[in-house]
This record gives C-alpha cells, structure tokens and sequence, in this order.
C-alpha cells in the first residue's frame, strides 16, 4: 500500500510520515520542504496552492491507495484568520487541487483532518463534551467546504474516508502556525538570556486537553484500514485534562530554568521582539542558524490563544469525548506532561533549542 501524505513537513505530517513508514507502507511526502524525520520516504516537493504544479504532478500519484491529507494554509496572526474567506477558500482549493491530481489514482481511503472549531470553540461555549454525533455547528469553516468535498469525491469514486479531530497537538516540529513546544522553549531560553523570570504568561485558569502527535499519527495508520474507522468523524485526545500552571514548573525543571510566579504578557507581542537575543542563544549554545521568525511560525499566537493571554475571567470549557474512537478499537493514551518533556528534549537534541 502507498500512502500520500499531504503537508508532510508540518507538525502531524511529519508524525504520520514516520508513523506509516514504521508501518511498512511506501510513503510519498508532498510539502513544499522535506519532513525531519528519519523515516523512509519519497518526498515530492510541491505548493498544493499551485494548481497547475499539482495537476503536473499527477504522474506520480499513479500507485497511491492511501490519502491522509494534514496540509494547512493559515493567515498571519492565525486568530483572525480562522473567520477569513480568503483562508476558507485557499484551504478548499487546496483540497481539490489534490483530489483531482489523484483521480487515476487507486485510492482506497482519505483522511483528513479537522480540529474542536468544528464545534465552534472559536465563535461560542461548545457543549460538554463535545460529541462527533452533534450536528455541524452552523459557521463559516474551511472544515465544511473540504468535508463536503471530500464527502462527494468518495461516493463518486468509492473509496472510503475518515475525519479526525485532535485538540492541541503536541509535538516537535518548529515554524509552524499550531505547536507550543518550540515557542515555550524559546521564552525559557530568552528568560535565562535576559535574566527575566520564567513565569506562567497567560491569563485566567481553565482546564484543557491535548494530544501528543504521535498518537494523531497511530490514529491516521489504524483509520486507514479499519473498517471501524471509514466514512467516521473521531476527537482525538491524550486521554486525560491538564491546567497549564500545573504543568508550568515540570515545563521550568524540563527546560532548566526556575519557575517563577505568574508574569502576564502576551508572547506575540514579547518574542518577536527578542530577535537579537536569541541570535545570541543560537551563537551561544551552537544551535542551528534559524532566526525566531522561523522557528516560531505563528505559534506564539497559537501560544496566547491557549494560555488565554490577557483573559481576567476563565475561557469556556473546551472537552471533547474520546469514547466513540475507543470504543471503535483505537484505544492508545499518552501522559501529557511527559509529552511535552519528551518534544523539548527532541528540540534540544535536535539543535533547536540549548541544552542546558
């Protein structure tokens, strides 16, 4: 079996292209820069925005049976693009610029992904826990578009297909709009640099769920071929809730720093900022030569957005039930905080952050 891996080089592409190697699958990896990854790959550099470039690469989609689409075109600032229709269309256009280059393709499944503002978290309070069987949430989303047109594709061509919807993905990729792992390691490091506190930087406390990255690819191997799992919407979580300042001081001990008490701040606006200091953590420590625009993508937003920046009053809750995909047969859970601890130390081993 081949599978195509649609925005290889992002964070739950990158995952699934080691995960379906590790599998045995041939994988093709389509992205614009190659995945880090030590897996085996074909990597078939491409700009799903450029429809003609798709369409010429048709030929080599000729094998594949197996879609799992991650790719993501995401506005700067990244929160206000959510209820962009220039986004909404891009991210459509995308889609179908695949599809139509896999027509001659054997394919016998799509996955693709989608995320809780299917639900609404963005707009509105969603219901506790936010269930799959719910009925769309009625709002503008380039989740709809691409579902209907994923949805019409498959009865048109007979292959089956699987939505997965994962809350706050963890993992280690960098420059990336939707990853915290490289952004909370860069402000420990501009804090020791500087000499300023390591503290919490959000705002009100809430609870919250995540998903470590390699469980969102083990979910894309195991959806690709269960029966359980075709023509199915599933949430994705680790399997358990965590508080960020809870989590704070194991993030302080993991990154070397000492944790500090609470020190507001939004990092959108202090990080890029810190451009020359962090030139001089990169001198300091040897780190690749990756300026903090590139390393931080625009997940310093992302990063505002989930420690609720700014907020005096809690966020409203945002769970999501795990039970339909459990009790579909994929049962796999992670520890949240050693997710997190495991990510800073492939950041460090990987030069992007310092060791300390």
């Amino acid at each position: 079996m081949t599978v195509l891996v649609a925005g290889a080089s992002g964070l739950v592409g990158a995952a699934c292209v080691t995960a379906f190697a590790e599998a045995g699958w041939d994988v093709l990896a389509v992205s614009r820069r190659a995945p880090e990854t030590d897996a085996v790959f074909e990597h078939v550099p491409l700009d799903l925005t450029d429809a003609a470039a798709v369409s010429a690469a048709a030929p080599r989609f000729a094998d594949v049976t197996h879609l799992v689409y991650t790719a993501v075109f995401e506005k700067p600032g990244l929160v206000r693009g959510w209820r962009d229709r220039d986004q909404m269309r891009t991210n459509d256009r995308m889609l179908r610029a695949l599809t139509a280059a896999l027509a001659g393709a054997p394919l016998e499944h799509a996955t693709l992904l989608q995320g809780t503002k299917a639900y609404g978290v963005h707009r509105h309070p969603i219901r506790i826990p936010a269930r799959e069987r719910e009925p769309r949430d009625d709002h503008d989303n380039f989740y709809w578009l691409q579902e209907d047109h994923l949805r019409a594709v498959a009865a048109e061509r007979g292959f089956g297909w699987t939505i997965l919807r994962p809350q706050l993905v963890v993992g280690p990729t960098h420059g990336v709009a939707m990853n915290l792992p490289p952004v909370i390691g860069a402000y420990a490091a501009i804090c020791r640099a500087e000499g300023l506190p390591f503290g919490f930087p959000g705002g009100a406390p809430y609870v919250s769920e995540a998903v470590d990255v390699r469980l969102v690819a083990d979910a894309a191997v195991w959806a690709a071929t269960a029966p359980a799992a075709r023509d199915e919407h599933f949430n994705l979580t680790n399997g358990e809730v965590f508080a960020w300042r809870d989590l704070w001081p194991a993030l302080a001990e993991e990154l070397g720093v000492d944790p500090a008490p609470d020190t507001p701040l939004r990092l959108a606006e202090f990080l890029p900022a810190q451009s020359g200091t962090w030139e001089r953590v990169v001198a300091t420590h040897g780190l690749r030569p990756t300026p903090l625009p590139a390393l931080l993508g625009e997940s310093h937003h992302y990063a505002d957005f989930h420690f609720a920046a700014g907020a005096e009053t809690p966020p409203p809750p945002a769970f999501v039930s795990t039970v339909k995909i459990h009790q579909a047969g994929f049962t796999e859970t992670w520890d949240t905080e050693e997710s997190f601890r495991h990510w800073l130390r492939v950041l460090r081993d990987r030069r992007i952050l310092p060791v300390h």
